[in-house]
Order: C-alpha cells, then sequence, then structure tokens
C-alpha cells in the first residue's frame, strides 16, 4: 500500500470499481452523487491530479480516443482501475484502520456560541439547516432509488445502498435534533405548541 496516495486517491479508486471506463468529468459527476454526502465531494483539479498521481503509480491506466460524436473530433480520456489497483484498493481497505469520523459541524460550532447573537438569529441559521437537510434528504432519496434493483447481496450496488440507507437515518437524526433544538430555544408551531421532532 503506498503511504504517498491521500484518502481522496483511494476514494477515485473505488469510484472506479464498478465496472465502467470513466472521463474525470464522469469521475466528478460520480462524486457528486456519492461522496457528497458523507466525505467531500473533490474539485475537478483535485481528480485530475489524483488521476496523475494513480497513472503515474500503475494503479489506472489512460485510455485516449477520439470523440466520434464531437465535429471537432476531440481527444477524450477515459480511466479504468488496473490489477495494481485493485490490489492497492484492496490493501488500504484491509490494512489500514477506518480512523474515527471528524465532525467538523458549522451549524454546531455556531450554536455553541449563539449567546453572541440574537436567539432570533439563530432560529433562522436552524430553520436554514433545516431546509437544507429538506434538500439533502430528498437528493439522497433519489440517489437510494436509482440502486433499487442491483442492491441486494452479492450485487454491485448492495455496499453504496447501505451508505445510501445510512445517510438518510443521519440526516433524519439531524433534523430531528434542529428540532429539538429550536423547541429548547421556545420555537412555537402554528397552534401555539412548542415545537417537538
Amino acid at each position: 500500500m503506498s503511504q504517498d496516495i491521500p484518502v481522496t486517491g483511494y476514494a477515485i479508486l473505488g469510484l472506479l470499481t464498478f465496472g465502467d471506463e470513466l472521463t474525470g468529468y464522469e469521475i466528478k459527476q460520480r462524486a457528486d452523487v456519492t461522496l457528497r454526502f458523507y466525505w467531500v465531494s473533490p474539485a475537478m483539479s483535485q481528480i485530475y491530479t489524483e488521476l496523475r498521481r494513480l497513472s503515474d503509480r500503475g494503479l489506472v491506466v489512460a485510455d485516449v480516443r477520439r470523440d466520434g460524436g464531437r465535429e471537432d473530433g476531440r481527444e477524450v480520456t477515459t480511466y479504468a482501475i488496473t490489477d495494481a489497483g485493485q490490489e492497492a484498493l484492496r490493501a488500504w481497505m484491509d490494512q489500514t484502520p477506518a480512523g474515527f469520523p471528524v465532525l467538523k459541524h458549522p451549524v454546531l460550532l455556531r450554536l455553541l456560541i449563539g449567546h453572541v447573537t440574537e436567539t432570533e438569529q439563530t432560529r433562522q441559521m436552524l430553520h436554514d439547516y433545516v431546509a437544507e437537510l429538506d434538500q439533502a434528504l430528498a437528493d439522497l432519496s433519489a440517489v437510494r432509488e436509482s440502486l433499487r434493483g442491483a442492491d441486494e447481496p452479492g450485487q454491485p450496488f448492495r455496499f453504496p445502498s447501505l451508505v445510501a440507507d445510512w445517510g438518510l437515518d443521519y440526516f433524519d437524526a439531524e433534523k430531528r435534533h434542529t428540532r429539538l433544538a429550536l423547541a429548547s430555544l421556545g420555537e412555537t408551531g402554528p397552534e401555539g405548541e412548542t415545537a417537538t421532532a
């Protein structure tokens, strides 16, 4: 296992293990609908930096060909994981601890020091967060639905479906705790009752 490959590099290798060759742009699209929910979706520049690094080490192979669908015949580069890449990814999975998640939660940071501003400002922040959680739940629910039919044991998207289910539960829990915080800050519902989860 190479010590100079960052976790993002292994994440990109992982995105290439589903049996297809992808362009850098397609890797970015796949990252945006997967990694962004629980890791970091790398920028295009970072994806290409990692692809160069992985290619230099023989962990991915680049295939350059002319795009017949374009009038200008522009060259398109696709990437595929190599056997060495599969071995490196397996070694990383088997020989390194996953580590405990580091929670960098900007909403909780601001809630921690909420006493320095008006309570209504903090309430608004929490309402905004609920709206963002609703959007994340909708986006991830769509991803989860797209995996149905290939998510049974032994099928290629079994493990991504487990991650999607975990993410949906996480966002639900975040929404519940946010509403509890609003209730603690005296938020009331339309009937004058204190808000609940």
